[in-house]
């Protein structure tokens, strides 16, 4: 009889979504257990190995030398994306990596040439495809439920992440563009580029976009020298065109809804918090779709995530999110950046 395979794993970083999403999620899956915390604030590293179990590694370096540690999740400020997760390929480990994958597509580029020779999984945290509503979605449309596909318009919208950062407040390192690169385009742009991919089963071709900084600021009243809106114009490679907002100065209930157009009808996709997905067909009927929410600040459910690396590893395979979707996903964010500065139209450079 095969023994059950755990995957030991190491949480890198105890921020906010370690605490809601990485801890409690390896914890409550019975193919893994958490190994241990790193972060640099010590205190803190104990307090959530004394809750998830596990212990508080002095180090990463300490946390990759052990061998009984299988994987690692890189929970931390973007600058270090690349670093940690290139270390950890190179020491055997399994990585999952939060979004966006890194600062730059030439640390994507290194942090691939890692995973090819390591022969190890890298897996992004890039959630909203794995959400069941978007799943089903995709289903949906693959099955042509909407016909020839039209337009799409996708938010992403909430009130900061000084709101619910562990680190709360002007002082979050989401507003040091020294630690991220980038302001609300990585923050929530990634996971809406990366989810329209998966649902139109295309890449994007090129981007016009719009950054603005209209509301967050610095603790001496300054704005912050990041965006905290945007708003792009996409064309995907099989001719679809969109648009996209997001936003982190939404004062009102989170907007992370898509809506899809097409010649039988449209499709909305967390429209109402009530529905799921509605189908408002072009002869009037409406059909509802209700196969599970989705997660916000105030509101936490399983992302899925968790699941998915672990199971990817177990059974030895590719996860749904790799590492050239984190790849494809900043490559557009990359662009959508630098359109904005020269208000043009650009043709995504992979």
């Amino acid at each position: 009889m095969n023994e059950k395979k755990i995957v030991r794993a190491v949480v890198v970083g105890g921020g906010a979504i370690a605490q809601r999403r990485h801890l409690p999620e390896y914890a409550a899956n019975p193919n893994a257990e958490v190994a241990g915390i790193v972060d640099f604030n010590q205190e803190r590293a104990k307090e959530l190995a004394e809750r998830f179990g596990g212990k508080a590694y002095a180090s990463l370096e300490e946390a990759l030398a052990d061998p009984n540690v299988d994987a690692i999740s890189v929970c931390t400020p973007n600058v270090t994306h690349a670093e940690t997760t290139i270390k950890a390929l190179k020491a055997g480990k399994h990585v999952l990596c939060e979004k966006p994958m890194a600062q730059t597509l030439e640390e994507t580029r290194q942090m691939l040439e890692a995973e090819k020779e390591s022969g190890k999984i890298l897996m992004l945290g890039h959630n909203q495809r794995l959400i069941k509503a978007h799943m089903k979605a995709k289903e949906l449309l693959t099955q042509g439920a909407i016909g020839k596909l039209l337009f799409f318009q996708c938010n992403f919208k909430h009130a900061g992440p000084e709101t619910w950062s562990v680190d709360a407040g002007a002082g979050t390192w989401f507003f040091s563009k020294a630690k991220t690169n980038f302001g609300v385009m990585g923050d929530l742009g990634a996971h809406k580029i990366d989810l329209i991919r998966y649902l139109t089963g295309s890449e994007v071709k090129n981007v016009f976009a719009k950054m603005m900084t209209l509301d967050k600021r610095y603790a001496d009243g300054s704005l912050i020298d990041l965006e905290d809106n945007a708003v792009c114009l996409f064309n995907m490679e099989n001719g679809l065109p969109g648009i996209m907002h997001f936003s982190w100065t939404n004062y009102g209930q989170e907007d992370n809804s898509s809506v899809i157009y097409g010649t039988k009808g449209v499709m909305k996709i967390f429209g109402d918090y009530a529905d799921d997905i509605v189908l408002e067909m072009r002869d009037g009927v409406q059909v509802k779709y209700t196969v599970g929410g989705i997660a916000t600040n105030t509101n936490q459910i399983k992302s899925g995530v968790i699941d998915e690396f672990v199971a990817s590893i177990v059974e030895n395979r590719a996860p749904i999110v790799t590492g050239i979707d984190g790849h494809n996903t900043l490559a557009v964010i990359e662009t959508a950046m630098k359109s904005s500065e020269e208000k043009r139209w650009l043709d995504i450079q992979y």
